[in-house]
């Protein structure tokens, strides 16, 4: 072999192990953060796959071999991506009516505890006008830079911490219920309750910022995994409207979210509508959907959008849902797997919850 496809089988090699390590059940850090970048990956993986056909002369068994990998580590990383693309089918319908009275709006947004552009989110706020504000990372002082909202959304739950984990609640909404929880870990709050639409109609909401694994946060994805996964249970029990929404720390495609997804049958309206990459704001070479909205199958879909950066890492993220009972019928929510929810309580067990059920 020359020196060029040494390289080049060398530079193959490397591009297999992201999608080879991402097929695990492995929760370390360094294992599970292949499950954020799926489009860059992809992209590095096509450049393989050419790179190889230039290079190799396919005179040996290994040329072929290593190429068919490449295929095949390509595959499973469009697999993952494809129901996040406009190609894929909608899980969530398109809401085709006028009457407002049943709309509820939710405004995300991870403000980042360093930021100071206080003004940019209370703007976006004005602007967009949403029926709830969730703020995650937020501390003491945007809890006060945010007080003057508090005259319209009269409704407030609050948690400021200095952690990077704070999050308020603000509705215009009448709360009931509600309470600040921690699942999983001391100073990893939820905020937990329920929610009055315009119609009477009350929703069971969840918000949520786990811990993510990352050298600096958490050697493995156990805690974050099993704080979603818990909650997943929770509404798994209930038979009613439900939303949940806020900074997951996981993409949606990854395998813990979609377990989520089937535990808890709730829908995703992105699904056949585009990514919406909410971090990271600062790198676009480097961003993937870590905010997210989930919701039951009485909801359909009036707006999804990300939102201008307001100097945070993260875009804010506004979602717009119609209360459509008829739409229960007609949407088919996912359903986990016996092995599926095996692992979910084996993932809790691991985690040791302070709160929730085994």
């Amino acid at each position: 072999m020359t020196c060029t496809e040494i390289i080049t089988f060398l530079l193959n090699i490397l591009f297999c192990i992201p999608s080879a390590a991402s097929m695990t059940k492995f929760d370390y850090w360094w294992i599970r953060g292949f499950d954020f970048p799926r489009v860059q990956i992809s992209i590095l993986i096509s450049a393989n796959i050419v790179l190889a056909v230039f290079v190799y002369d396919f005179h040996s068994a290994w040329n072929f071999i290593i190429l068919a990998l490449l295929f095949f580590a390509l595959v499973y990383q469009l697999v993952q991506i494809f129901p996040y693309t406009l190609l894929a089918p909608k899980q969530v319908m398109a809401y085709g009516g006028s009457d407002n009275r049943d709309n509820i709006s939710i405004l995300v947004s991870n403000v980042l505890t360093s930021n100071r552009d206080y003004d940019k989110l209370v703007s976006l706020t004005h602007v967009r006008n949403p029926d709830i504000l969730l703020t995650l990372e937020s501390d003491k002082n945007w809890e006060d830079a945010l007080a003057p909202l508090e005259a319209e959304y009269v409704y407030s739950v609050k948690a400021p911490l200095d952690n990077l984990y704070g999050m308020h609640l603000y509705s215009r909404l009448p709360l009931e219920n509600m309470e600040v929880r921690y699942l999983v870990k001391d100073d990893i709050p939820s905020i937990h309750g329920e929610v009055m639409l315009p119609n009477g109609k009350k929703a069971s909401i969840h918000c949520l910022h786990p811990r993510p694994p990352s050298p600096g946060e958490s050697k493995t994805s156990t805690n974050r995994d099993a704080e979603l996964l818990l909650v997943g249970r929770e509404i798994e029990e209930e038979d009613e409207l439900v939303l949940v929404f806020g900074d997951l720390n996981d993409v949606a495609w990854s395998r813990t979210t979609r377990l989520f997804q089937k535990m808890s049958g709730l829908l995703d309206p992105r699904r056949g509508r585009g990514l919406f990459n909410t971090y990271n704001a600062e790198y676009w070479l480097l961003r993937w959907p870590l905010d997210h909205v989930f919701h039951s199958k009485d909801f359909t879909l009036i707006e999804l959008a990300r939102e201008k950066n307001i100097g945070s890492d993260h875009f804010p993220m506004y979602t717009r849902l119609n209360y459509s009972p008829r739409a229960k019928w007609k949407q088919e929510g996912p359903k986990a797997s016996g092995e599926e929810e095996h692992w979910a309580r084996e993932k809790i067990k691991k985690a040791g919850p302070k709160e929730g059920k085994l």
